[in-house]
């Protein structure tokens, strides 16, 4: 990947960069690994199942109650 950005802002991202103790390359990594993460939809929407998932095993929900608990919902609508 090349990425193309003036001089004044390469030099200035270098310079916070050695500020938080990391190159140039290795901040970078972060930011775009960061941004893929929040920005692929469908990971936001795997970490979401985790969590329902993780939420209903805490509660001992399992699924024959999910079952039970759509069909009320759809009954009330």
């Amino acid at each position: 990947m090349v990425i193309r950005i003036d001089d004044e802002t390469k030099e200035r991202f270098q310079r916070v960069s050695r500020m938080e103790g990391k190159s140039a390359s290795e901040k970078l990594r972060e930011l775009i690994e960061n941004y893929v993460r929040k920005a692929d939809i469908s990971l936001v929407v795997d970490d979401l199942w985790e969590r329902i998932g993780a939420k209903a095993n805490e509660k001992g929900v399992g699924e024959k109650d999910v079952e039970r608990i759509i069909r009320e919902t759809r009954a009330r609508q």
